[in-house]
């Protein structure tokens, strides 16, 4: 198979330059190695070949903080269960402020509903310490759950470390997600203490919010708190709710505060991200202190390469794991960019500005939003100075060989563009980027040190050059810790183990090259990712089948050629009822509000049947791929249906659009 041709090739300079040289010096010269950035592949290969070395590198490299003796890196290799570092206490907040210069910036925001500002390492310690003494006041403690709906803004931010340093557990949803979305997360969790914004404001739109979170604490019973921030007014009043609390007032127990960090076992929860909800509720995963910290310190110094001085931004929302990530910036010397609001307000250039505006070094966004401004016809060189931006990074989809071009035609040959694909499950990238390795048109650059990543085929036979399920074979400290209400662990067994016992299975599918870089093909399930958010099919279902004008439904998301995806909802009508403007409206509303503003389809239609198995499973991905030309014949065995012809008008339709 034939190479792709090469965009960015890293210089000797530059790739001395790297943290990721400087860990390999120091570890060639303390462990007697000869290992070469120039032979990235080789590394690679002894990090996950030796994980006991590889990983108490890491640890001895950063330094990390703890108490208790860190010699035992894994008490064994099996997957689930595996146990790292046993016997060791640490916090990670505490590493996050370890160092750090009072006066220099550590965050950097923006958005639509405030200016261009910076926080200094000194302004955010205080504010932590405040909010921490306040939670702390509030009864907050070890182990105890803290949610916020709060947009990516520096209180969330704050919030987040606040509750990591007393040793609870965070959690987060956009506000931009409807009531029911938000109960089904937080609800399993049985939180404390909510911290609530009165409402934001998203393309130049305000959006009130205080009566979704009256929503909120009427579905908890648990919350003995809802801290509520006046954002969208600053003198919102939480009088109205069953345990309201102003910011302000938390804030003032808080007062004169030192910051201090509770020690906790390198396996206790720091903070719980959900699933996509493809099949029921969200699955509620929990992740470490420590195996957070540990993933994170590799990745954003040696990865990322996020140095000092470095301004680091990601377009996210408070609801999607590259807020979390995002968050893992902090733990190096760089500072981090957060912006709240519509990417595309008053147009697509908005970000490009605000990277220009903050001295942006690196520029994280998703394949989709790149793709939508190469297709808009933004030029990202003209009317602003990006003379700042080193690297681009990409996530949330696979970016496509028509936009790594259009990076390079835009900003030149020096930029270093790193296309990565992980997953909320481990809070990282399995693949991704290397600022010692070559950018491939259309190729993640390699698979992360430490992970040992290989595509099997059906029989669990390891591939190379051909497509098959991502998998790892060795344990990854940021894997989950558990999954919350599932005590023998069967579902987090069935939800990653149950293909290949003992070798997690991700669903995605992936082709890795003879050279060590791959190609991901999309996901092997049938979950929506619209901008970087996924959402499970039965979230949409749930909104979409409340209504009483709908008996059934079916949505897919369609991968197209010029970036964006298209996104129909099929419904089928109960009797009496036709699909007019009126109940057009009212779908999209609904699912709007209900699941987030991202996955309102993009066209609706009304059809006969839904093509089910003959047990009552919605066929989804072989809908999916008709739509996308394959043949139904070749994507389901009509014989596995309820009705055979089901997928008729399906195979009508991708004639119709494709002619």
């Amino acid at each position: 198979m034939s190479s792709p041709p090469i965009l960015w090739q890293p210089t000797a300079q530059q790739r001395a330059q790297t943290n990721l040289a400087r860990f390999v010096a120091r570890l060639n010269a303390d462990r007697g190695l000869a290992h070469s950035v120039e032979d990235y592949e080789a590394l690679w290969r002894w990090s996950v070949e030796d994980l006991e070395g590889f990983w108490s590198a890491i640890w001895e490299q950063f330094g990390v903080l703890a108490d208790g003796d860190a010699s035992t890196v894994l008490a064994s290799h099996e997957m689930p269960g595996t146990q790292w570092f046993p016997g060791t206490r640490l916090n990670l907040a505490e590493h996050v402020f370890h160092g750090k210069a009072d006066d220099a910036v550590a965050i950097v925001e923006s958005g639509e509903l405030r200016e261009l500002r910076e926080i200094t390492w000194g302004e955010l310690r205080e504010l932590t310490a405040r909010l921490a003494a306040g939670l702390r006041a509030l009864g907050v403690g070890e182990g105890d759950r803290v949610v916020a709906y709060l947009p990516n803004i520096l209180e969330a931010m704050a919030g987040f470390l606040a509750t990591a340093s007393l040793g609870a557990v965070w959690s987060s949803c956009s506000p931009d997600f409807g009531s029911g979305s938000v109960v089904d997360r937080f609800a399993q969790i049985e939180p404390k203490v909510l911290l609530a914004v009165d409402g934001y404001r998203y393309g130049g739109r305000d959006f009130n919010r205080l009566d979704v979170v009256a929503e909120l604490e009427a579905a908890m019973p648990t919350l003995e708190y809802t801290v509520l921030l006046g954002y969208l007014d600053a003198q919102a009043s939480p009088a109205g709710l069953r345990c309201g609390l102003r910011w302000d007032e938390l804030l003032e127990r808080g007062t004169g505060a030192e910051l201090t960090f509770t020690r906790v076992p390198f396996d206790h929860p720091l903070w719980v991200l959900y699933s996509s909800g493809t099949t029921g509720l969200p699955k509620a995963i929990v992740q470490g202190h420590g195996g957070i910290l540990l993933e994170h310190l590799k990745t954003m110094w040696l990865q990322v390469d996020a140095r000092a001085g470095d301004r680091v931004f990601w377009f996210t929302t408070t609801g999607w794991m590259m807020w979390n990530f995002l968050a893992g910036i902090l733990l190096t010397e760089a500072a981090i960019v957060l912006y709240d609001g519509n990417p595309g307000t008053p147009t697509l250039d908005r970000l490009w500005d605000l990277a220009a505006d903050a001295g942006v070094t690196t520029f994280g966004t998703s394949a989709s939003f790149i793709a939508s401004c190469q297709k808009a016809g933004v030029r990202l060189g003209e009317g602003r100075d990006l003379s700042r931006l080193r690297a681009l990074g990409s996530t949330g989809s696979p970016l496509s060989p028509e936009s790594f071009r259009w990076v390079y035609d835009e900003l030149g040959s020096d930029v270093w563009l790193f296309s990565t694909s992980g997953g909320t499950d481990v809070c990282t990238a399995f693949v991704g980027g290397a600022p010692v390795v070559p950018v491939r048109e259309g190729e993640l650059q390699c698979r992360a040190l430490g992970a040992k990543v290989e595509a099997f085929d059906e029989a669990g036979r390891s591939v190379i050059e051909e497509v098959g399920e991502l998998v790892l074979t060795e344990p990854l400290p940021s894997m989950p810790l558990y999954l919350w209400n599932d005590p023998d662990g069967a579902r987090l067994r069935d939800s990653y183990f149950d293909m290949y016992p003992g070798v997690w299975r991700h669903g995605d599918w992936i082709r890795i090259t003879e050279r060590g870089s791959a190609v991901i093909y999309g996901r092997s399930d049938s979950t929506i990712n619209r901008g970087g958010v996924r959402m499970g099919t039965a979230e949409i279902y749930r909104v979409v089948l409340a209504l009483d004008e709908i008996a059934d439904a079916l949505v897919v998301d369609v991968p197209q050629e010029e970036g964006d995806s298209w996104m129909p909802l099929f419904v089928v009508l109960a009797d009496g009822h036709e699909l007019d403007d009126a109940l057009v409206a009212e779908l999209r509303r609904g699912i709007r509000e209900q699941c987030s503003p991202r996955h309102v389809p993009s066209e609706i239609f009304a059809v006969a049947q839904v093509p089910r198995t003959i047990s009552g499973k919605v066929v989804e991905v072989p809908v999916k791929r008709i739509l996308m030309g394959e043949p139904a014949d070749r994507v389901a065995s009509r014989d596995s249906l309820a009705d055979p012809a089901a997928l008729d008008w399906f195979e009508q339709l991708a004639r119709e659009r494709a002619a």
